[in-house]
C-alpha cells in the first residue's frame, strides 16, 4: 500500500525527488489539465540531470508534452511517497501560463495530448484524487495562485 502525505515544506537534502509537476493556471484563474486516454492530469516529469533544478523540470516538460511556456513559478511543497520500504519526494509548483502554441506530439512518447482548462471549482472533480494529500495539494495551489497572480474571473471551461 502506498501512503501520500502532503508537506508544505521544503524537501528534505537526503529525500530523493523522483517527479516535479505543476498546478498550472491561466489569466482568468482557469487550472490547466493535460487530457490523456478521457482522464484528466497535471503534468510534469523527472528531473532528468543533477544540475536541473525544479522550475527548470517543470518548464521542460509543460514545453515537452503540452507546448506551453511557463512564467512566474512558485514552489508549493512535496508529497512524501512512503511504498514498500522506500521513501521519495513528489515536488509540486505553481505558475501561469506564459505562451500556448500549436499542439504537437509529446516529444518522449509521440502522445498528443488534449489541453483542458478547469474552473478552480472543478479541478478536484475532474482530477478524482482518491487520496486526502492530493485534494490537500490542490487547495493549497489555489490558495497561493490567488494570493500571487491577479486574475481576470471567467465563468468558462474550454480546450486550448
Amino acid at each position: 500500500m502506498v501512503k501520500y502525505t502532503w508537506i508544505k515544506k521544503s524537501v528534505p537534502k537526503e529525500l530523493l525527488v523522483k517527479q516535479i509537476y505543476g498546478i498550472v493556471f491561466s489569466n482568468d484563474g482557469n487550472i490547466l489539465l493535460r487530457v490523456d486516454n478521457n482522464k484528466y492530469k497535471l503534468t510534469g516529469g523527472k528531473p532528468e540531470n543533477s544540475d536541473d533544478n525544479f522550475c527548470d523540470t517543470l518548464k521542460r516538460e509543460y514545453i515537452e508534452e503540452l507546448n506551453i511556456e511557463l512564467e512566474n513559478i512558485h514552489y508549493l511543497g512535496y508529497l512524501l511517497v512512503e511504498e514498500k520500504q522506500e521513501k521519495y519526494a513528489q515536488v509540486r509548483m505553481i505558475a501561469k501560463i506564459k505562451n500556448v502554441s500549436n499542439i504537437r506530439p509529446d516529444i518522449d512518447n509521440g502522445k498528443i495530448y488534449g489541453r483542458f482548462m478547469s474552473k478552480q471549482i472543478n479541478v478536484k472533480t475532474y482530477l478524482n484524487y482518491q487520496d486526502l494529500a492530493g485534494n490537500q495539494l490542490i487547495d493549497d495551489a489555489i490558495k497561493l495562485a490567488n494570493e500571487k497572480y491577479n486574475f481576470i474571473f471567467t465563468n468558462e471551461e474550454y480546450y486550448i
